[in-house]
């Protein structure tokens, strides 16, 4: 009990009850002696305990000196948190550590029916927890007196401001009594929340434990670069990977949240969303579901995550990149909480590689750059899990033995092991194939910077006497090596590895195959010698002749008007008008001179006709006479 000394005793048995052997540097800060019931500002991380350390703080400021508090009237103090999920969060934590106590604890949250938090304010509560808009609500309309208020508390106080209370805490601050203890709690103190603690706070401590001055010891954090179209399949490989009990994806709008939900979805994953447009019954239906084992990934918005408290939490995916360093480490902090291990993995564009490296500089943060996991690190990483499997090697029970040895004789130990293999594999997602361009652009950016030397790839023996095939789809028709290539691995049952060179033109494209998959590949193709979306296969004689690119688009038609050059080109040799270069007047697609306009002295394909002398010597476009025989036509 020496670590809970100087602690209310009521509180520090509810610590010991719940599995509390020592406390979190930030929770010894506040029940130093020292600080007495001085106003604090506390910078700590996300996850380091700074709920049950400022519950810590309280308890002497509010009992003064009792062990237990009495009848429940106005309300003794004030918890203010930027979100609905972190208040219910925080009003739960509260209410174990302050059980022994006999403290009422009342909440006043956004979102829940305000009829029923009346209610429970007129009973009485000894602390109150609600998000800044409600409480504000409470205050005006006579239903929250806070005329009593020993201490006031403002947890995520930088997250409150960024949501735009400012007034709204401005107003809760003021109409507080002056003689009042003030905490101020945040994962970082910008200039914004050092002014906000000027102007409430009197001589406030500053408490800045070490271990959060540094990167999260528990949280391993990953860079991963990848192509700008494979961000999905990559966050579908991470999670495959890990095979975290849960994760949360974090993305920066809404309609990313609806539209990876459905994705995933429709992938076999088990995933809940939690965006801003929820009411909080599908937000409290969401979490609860997390908990519980029905979900294992949840995708989220960065406003709705705030205050999230998963125990199992073991995996954090950012999708989008963070829009500041402290959005980062918020996001981050989900995991890696009272001292369980967490991977932070962000998902970042080749172009957004620099950004990403100012991002996590500037938070402090040194990750391990590295690639999304291919499809046989996953696979192999399944096989390593079903090894461990307990199934394994739990002893086998008596009710089993005679069914086992049944399915031995039946079967055999072979077709058991697969049949085993395939149910272990039925509920999991297939990993996807991720396009090589973001290893190869990685490889130039640290050939550019000097980070790596830069060396001519050895030639491919397998490539010798390799096969070429012409596909009927070129630049013309906007065919691309990143969606080609993955349909000829589908469809002719090829990996990566059996494709050489690929040279587009404009109208088909020459595809180089190992000359061992040959055969493979033409009888996956089918008789019919064709692929997806129409594309037709033929095989080539030798390598064909690649026409360089700026000569492949050629001319609809020839620029009007053959040179003197041409014209003194030319012979009676019984060549076919289509043969001799056209005049400039012919039309295109015609063998003769449009007569008509030859007469008309117009100009060739559209041009104005020249304008004509009438007989009397006037400059007209047209002339004649009217429908009535009189004057000139206009």
């Amino acid at each position: 009990m020496t670590e809970f000394e100087g602690i209310v005793p009521a509180i520090a048995e509810a610590l010991t009850r719940r599995g509390y052997s020592e406390l979190t540097p930030v929770q010894k800060a506040v029940v130093d002696p020292a600080l007495g019931n001085a106003d604090a500002l506390v910078s700590a991380q996300t996850g380091s305990g700074k709920t049950v350390a400022f519950g810590l703080a309280l308890a002497p400021t509010l009992l003064k000196g009792a062990e237990r508090f009495g009848a429940a009237g106005t309300p003794l103090a004030l918890v203010v948190a930027p979100t609905r999920e972190l208040a219910m969060q925080v009003q739960r934590e509260l209410q174990w550590l302050y059980e022994l106590t006999g403290a009422t604890i009342a909440s006043c949250v956004g979102g829940m029916d305000i009829r029923n938090e009346r209610r429970a304010l007129e009973r009485g509560a000894h602390i109150v927890v609600g998000t800044p808009g409600r409480i504000c609500d409470h205050i005006r309309r006579g239903a929250l007196d806070i005329s009593a208020l020993r201490a006031v508390v403002l947890d995520e106080a930088d997250e409150m401001l960024d949501l735009g209370f400012r007034e709204d805490l401005e107003f809760i601050l003021d109409t507080a009594p002056s003689e009042r203890r003030t905490l101020m709690f945040s994962a970082t103190v910008p200039r914004a929340i050092a002014t906000l603690a000027k102007n409430y706070q009197r001589d406030a401590v500053r408490i800045a434990t070490a271990a959060e001055q540094k990167q999260h010891v528990d949280i391993e954090y990953r860079a991963l670069v990848v192509s700008p179209s494979d961000r999905e399949n990559a966050i579908i490989n991470v999670l495959r990977f890990y095979e975290a009990r849960n994760a949360i994806v974090f993305c920066s709008t809404r309609a990313a949240v609806n539209h990876l939900t459905s994705r995933f979805n429709n992938r076999g994953f088990s995933v809940v969303a939690l965006s801003g447009e929820l009411s909080q019954n599908e937000r409290t239906h969401a979490l609860q579901a997390m908990r519980d084992g029905r979900a294992r990934v949840c995708i989220a918005t960065d406003v709705a995550a705030r205050g999230i408290d998963l125990p199992n939490l073991e995996l954090v995916i950012h999708a989008d990149l963070p829009t500041n360093p402290e959005t980062l480490l918020h996001r981050s902090g989900r995991t890696g909480r009272a001292g369980r291990k967490g991977v932070s993995a962000m998902i970042v564009p080749i172009n957004g590689r620099r950004r990403a490296e100012r991002l996590l500089e500037n938070a402090g943060i040194r990750p391990e750059w590295a690639k999304p996991p291919t499809a046989d690190e996953i696979l192999r990483r399944d096989g390593e899990r079903l090894l461990a499997d307990p199934a394994l090697s739990e002893p086998i029970t008596e009710s089993e033995r005679a069914f086992v040895a049944e399915l031995l004789q039946s079967h055999g130990a072979e077709q058991v092991a697969a049949a085993f293999v395939r149910l272990y594999h039925a509920g999991r997602s297939a990993p996807e194939d991720l396009i090589e361009v973001a290893v190869a652009a990685e490889r130039k950016r640290a050939v550019r910077e000097g980070e790596v030397r830069d060396s001519a790839r050895p030639p491919r023996e397998d490539f010798t006497n390799s096969v070429w095939f012409s596909l009927s789809v070129g630049r013309k028709q906007n065919a691309e090596p990143r969606w080609l290539i993955p349909m000829l691995c589908r469809v002719g049952q090829l990996t990566k590895a059996d494709i050489g060179a690929i040279k587009m033109q404009l109208e088909e494209t020459f595809v180089e195959l190992a000359s061992d998959c040959v055969d493979r590949f033409v009888a996956s193709v089918g008789p019919n010698k064709m692929l997806e979306k129409g594309i037709r296969v033929r095989r080539l004689d030798g390598v064909p002749e690649f026409a360089p690119r700026g000569k492949q688009e050629k001319q609809p038609y020839a620029k009007p008007g053959p040179s003197k050059k041409a014209f003194a080109a030319r012979s009676d040799d019984g060549a076919s008008a289509a043969d001799r270069p056209k005049k400039r007047f012919d039309r295109p697609g015609s063998d003769q001179p449009d007569r008509a306009y030859e007469k008309a002295g117009a100009k060739p394909w559209g041009g104005k006709p020249a304008k004509q002398k009438s007989p009397k010597g006037d400059a007209k476009e047209g002339w004649g006479k009217k429908p009535n025989g009189k004057g000139k036509q206009r």
